[in-house]
């Protein structure tokens, strides 16, 4: 479950670095604008966040 956490914040590094890029463009990526991208990537981050939390926690068994 680790490994989920560390892909989710792939993802999210990802998804903020193309909504700079399309912001910065003015031209939609897969159809999607830049306030697309930057939610993507907030949701992203706090799954990463909160698995990384529930995870680490029950590892320590408290």
């Amino acid at each position: 479950m680790a490994n989920l956490g560390k892909i989710l914040w792939v993802l999210a590094a990802l998804a903020f670095v193309l909504a700079a890029i399309t912001g910065l463009t003015r031209n939609w990526t897969l159809g999607v604008g830049p306030e697309g991208f930057s939610r993507a990537c907030s949701n992203l981050a706090l799954l990463a966040i909160g698995l990384n939390l529930v995870f680490d926690k029950w590892k320590k068994g408290s």
